[in-house]
């Protein structure tokens, strides 16, 4: 086994989610749990989707959920001409909606700014509010394994950033409004990384990026669009730590978001 399978093992992350370059390959089914004391690596090709559905790929890239209107702030913040320096600073200093009342650090990103792949996930938790990073909780070991098992890696061809910057109270929800009084950092943040592809994690960062009501199991395999960027949704891996049994299909989406990477 090699040392990337043993961490992850190490991790609790069994399925091992392993790439393989034969141009064939399907993703494997995970094993029933009576089996799980053997050893399962998921040989998957770089296009992978689940095989009860089709993915429905937009080739124009056109935006389909916008059903609902998008988020707008009552006061947006305004961010055009930012550098980052500037653009972190305003985070830093923001005071547009309740958040900021009960924050200990404003939780701008964490990345390579010149990052083909943007995570976006929901808020910070409660040791990213202390940190003033993104996703280093136990959230943060998993996505980390995530990004490992595609040959990404925190910092490297890589950002993560969130819907909102500051940690929501108990770590609930985001509220619409905090939602869109953030919105405009984010949408800086992606005009300043030009990034070829999104990746929302959750239900609160996909709404923010597409505009519109958002289910995650109705919306995995299908290519929507944010400013002409690609953006896949998948879940949180809050959620996987909760929910095990569908890191499979996370990894599914992943592979997805992969062969979806826009060409320079």
């Amino acid at each position: 086994m090699n040392r990337r399978a043993s961490v992850l093992r190490e991790m609790g992350l069994a399925p091992v989610w392993r790439l393989r370059d034969a141009p064939g390959a399907t993703v494997d089914s995970p094993p029933a749990e009576a089996a799980a004391s053997a050893e399962v690596a998921a040989d998957v090709a770089p296009v992978a989707a689940a095989p009860a559905r089709e993915p429905a790929v937009l080739p124009a890239r056109t935006a389909v959920l916008p059903t609902a209107p998008p988020l707008v702030a009552p006061a947006r913040v305004a961010t055009e001409d930012m550098d980052w320096a500037a653009l972190e600073a305003a985070i830093g200093a923001c005071r547009a909606c309740p958040l900021h009342e009960r924050r200990t650090m404003a939780v701008p990103g964490v990345g390579d700014r010149a990052a083909d792949w943007l995570f976006v996930g929901e808020g910070p938790g409660a040791e990213e509010d202390l940190r003033g990073e993104p996703f280093v909780g136990q959230a943060g070991k998993l996505l980390d394994a995530m990004l490992a098992a595609i040959g990404l890696a925190r910092g490297r061809n890589v950002y993560i950033a969130n819907a909102v910057k500051c940690r929501p109270p108990g770590n609930r929800t985001p509220e619409a409004s905090e939602m869109a009084a953030c919105q405009p950092y984010l949408e800086r943040q992606i005009a300043l990384l030009q990034p070829r592809i999104i990746v929302a994690l959750g239900r609160p960062a996909a709404q923010t990026l597409l505009g519109g009501e958002v289910k995650i199991n109705a919306a995995r395999g299908r290519l929507f669009d944010h400013a002409g960027i690609p953006v896949v949704v998948t879940y949180h891996p809050a959620y996987l730590l909760r929910n095990p049994q569908d890191k499979a299909k996370a990894w599914e989406d992943l592979c997805f978001a992969r062969a979806a990477l826009a060409p320079r």
